[in-house]
């Protein structure tokens, strides 16, 4: 046999792959072996949709397909990674059952096409990007630079200085995005999503003109063109043969979460769905202000008539009581696949909705809970309190730090998005194209007396000097283009040191052979650490992160891919942005619901789940918004494996932290219906923490007198008067 299984005829039994099947349970099974019809996995939450489908791509790669003519897509790079880590397992077992021997195998799955949908597209525009017109040299915007060119143009464009409030450039590239991946004109997406702005659409389309024309321009794409430039390859019949002619099969995981514009790219990829399986849970569909729609996965049997459906329902994750809530909760959605999730664990203890008298009880509640657990034998780590909004968890953040609690918060800046990263990235990024604007601007603003008009003129004479031929004639990257600063007097007297070193460092990170990417990165820092220290604080932390930087390039072959892949899959943070390192034992999660997605932990605490908070106050204007808002509690829920707590304070204060005493009365969650509050344990945080303050004074406490009539406290008051 071959190092790689590729087929019975290569010497993979039958027997064998029957042992590796028999693992599975028979709905897993039958998914694993359908044919090249459209297949939809229906798969709930913890069904084992992981272990399907990488049993999927292994069978496949098993039975004959070759490895490199599979496209799995996958919405993070790390579940691309951990699929084609489970499939290089799976084909290994099957392997060792084979030869009756435990000799390794040569990973099948690195020949196989898996990333993020972006990231895909990415790797086709390089490939096929001239066949449209786009030179593969182009370089990526992420979110906040699209941001910041938004909002240079909005300025240029005197749409700042009108004469009434003009969109932000944050709600712009909402706006923006929304229009290429809901597929949507301005003015459907503004008054749909964005009412406020009605009144300056015929702006907004001069601006995203001017938008679409400086991309082109510079040669930078976005996150959105990643995708729209993919469907134009499509379009095109020459592009669209080659680019189907690549994949035996396509895979498609978390179809839930796609938006308009992936779904017509897999349609025009697979015409009719043949060789396409989708795998997803429309109960798990919780991303609308991303332009995902449910309606991919609802409608994908009547988008593709000869699918077959297959539901995954038994449940490796919680214990049947568990389910038996969620199952109520999500049984009331207005529209669905229907599913019933079952499992094999049927004992456990009934999930809990607990009334708490206000936030302060709730929080006394679930920290006395955590500890309860803790002394159980249950880590920190282990157990997650979950929230709508990433300001409901502040009374407990405060309780937890001064109880010497640890915890960890998910969300917050992302590494990328700090100011000392995007600094680095943009040196990187304008020697791979010396046309990225924002880059150039960036980085010359880093120089004492650099201004924005300074800065803009240096650039201007730099494209000016940088031709748009081919990419053989004329490379973008060559050093005469930044030859053009080098007759340049300093812009400022205070720069003239630092504008020479910049224009050798440029000049010397566009040559032929610049040196591998971690010494690019290294001359990068140690030119830009004066730099750093003179602009920011905690600079030693900083210096860190790029050292990190440093360290990571070596993993990747070019500039152009680290580019990309950290554009496309940024790292979300380091410990050293957070100060000092964490030595605590253990800490306690916390963490929004749409943040929790995909993870799990033995015991659950949903907080403020009250009408209003759950589902939010402010998406409550459509059906459609209301439903998703039951599909993110449903997900809440499902996190849970052994215990799960729903708590509802009853009182909130209009000034939670002062000494006013006005408040109001919140009712709970309207997803907690009468059906499902027969699944749960009704209580209050009194019944099982003793009281708000405590258990009740003791026999030798001061004060503690024993039984007290009316009579008595009459006669006290007689005696004070």
């Amino acid at each position: 046999m071959d190092s790689t299984p590729t087929g019975k005829g290569k010497g993979t039994d039958e027997t064998a792959i029957g042992a590796i099947l028999a693992e599975l349970n028979q709905q897993q099974r039958e998914a694993v072996l359908h044919g090249s019809e459209p297949l939809l996995i229906v798969a709930g939450a913890g069904t084992g949709k992981t272990a399907t489908l990488a049993h999927r791509v292994a069978y496949k790669i098993a039975t004959g397909t070759d490895p490199g003519r599979i496209l799995l897509l996958t919405f993070t790079r790390r579940a691309a990674s951990e699929m084609l880590r489970r499939v290089d397992g799976i084909l290994r077992r099957l392997e060792a059952e084979s030869r009756r021997t435990d000799t390794a195998t040569t990973p099948a799955s690195g020949r196989v096409w898996g990333g993020t949908f972006h990231a895909v597209g990415t790797r086709l525009l390089r490939l096929h990007g001239r066949s449209i017109g786009l030179e593969p040299s182009f370089t990526i915007l992420d979110r906040g630079d699209a941001e910041d060119l938004l909002g240079v143009l909005r300025t240029e464009l005197g749409l700042a200085k009108s004469d009434r409030r003009f969109p932000l450039k944050g709600t712009c590239m909402d706006i923006y995005s929304r229009c290429v991946n809901a597929r949507e004109p301005v003015d459907q997406t503004v008054e749909a999503d964005f009412p406020w702005c009605k009144d300056d659409i015929d702006d907004l389309r001069r601006l995203f003109a001017a938008y679409v024309d400086h991309k082109a321009d510079h040669n930078v794409l976005d996150y959105d063109d990643l995708l729209l430039f993919w469907h134009g390859l499509l379009t095109d019949a020459a592009a669209a043969r080659s680019i189907r002619s690549r994949f035996d099969c396509v895979l498609v995981d978390e179809y839930q979460d796609t938006n308009r514009l992936q779904a017509e790219i897999l349609q025009m990829l697979c015409p009719g769905g043949i060789r396409l399986t989708a795998v997803g849970d429309d109960a798990q569909a919780i991303y609308s202000f991303r332009a995902a729609t449910v309606r991919n996965i609802l409608d994908f049997p009547q988008q593709f008539p000869e699918t077959r459906v297959v539901t995954l329902e038994q449940n490796y994750r919680s214990t049947q009581p568990i389910l038996d809530t969620t199952n109520g909760v999500i049984s009331e959605a207005a529209e669905r696949h229907a599913k019933n999730l079952w499992s094999q664990r049927a004992d456990g203890a009934r999930p809990q909705l607990v009334t708490c008298d206000d936030e302060d009880e709730q929080t006394e509640f679930v920290i006395h809970q955590v500890l309860e657990h803790r002394e159980s034998g249950l880590a920190l780590r282990r157990q997650a309190v979950l929230f709508r909004a990433s300001h409901h968890s502040l009374t407990l953040e405060l309780e937890l730090a001064r109880r010497n609690i640890p915890f960890r918060k998910y969300g917050g800046l992302r590494f990328v998005e700090t100011a000392h990263v995007k600094d680095l990235m943009a040196f990187l990024r304008l020697a791979e194209n010396p046309r990225d604007l924002m880059a150039g601007t960036r980085l010359l603003m880093l120089l004492p007396g650099v201004g924005p008009k300074k800065a803009r003129g240096l650039m201007d004479r730099l494209t000016g000097n940088t031709g748009r031929g081919t990419p053989e004639a004329d490379p973008p990257g060559a050093s005469a283009g930044f030859a053009a600063w080098t007759g340049c007097p300093a812009p400022s007297p205070a720069s003239a040191e630092a504008w020479a070193g910049l224009v050798s460092l440029m000049t010397g990170l566009t040559e032929r052979e610049p040196g591998d990417l971690a010494s690019q990165i290294e001359r990068v820092r140690l030119f830009y650490a004066p730099l750093l220290e003179r602009l920011y604080d905690n600079s030693r932390a900083r210096l860190m992160d790029l050292e990190q930087l440093e360290w990571m390039a070596g993993r990747f072959p070019d500039r152009a891919r680290f580019l990309a892949e950290i554009a496309l899959d940024p790292p979300a943070y380091t410990e050293d942005l957070a100060g000092p390192p964490l030595l605590d034992e253990d800490f306690l999660i916390l963490s929004t619901m749409h943040s929790a997605k995909g993870l799990e932990w033995d015991v659950v605490f949903v907080i403020h789940a009250s009408d209003g908070n759950i589902p939010s106050d402010m998406a409550t204007g459509r059906l459609e918004e209301i439903e998703e808002e039951r599909r993110l509690f449903y997900v809440a829920l499902t996190r849970a494996k052994d215990w799960l707590y729903v708590c509802h304070p009853l009182r909130y204060y209009t000034h939670p932290r002062s000494f006013s005493d006005v408040h109001g009365y919140s009712q709970p969650t309207r997803f907690v219906s009468a059906r499902v509050r027969h699944t749960m344990d009704l209580c209050t945080a009194a019944d099982l923490v003793g009281g708000p303050t405590g258990p009740p004074d003791g026999p030798g406490t001061p004060g503690a007198q024993g039984p007290v009539t009316t009579d008595d406290i009459r006669r006290r008051l007689k005696e004070w008067l």
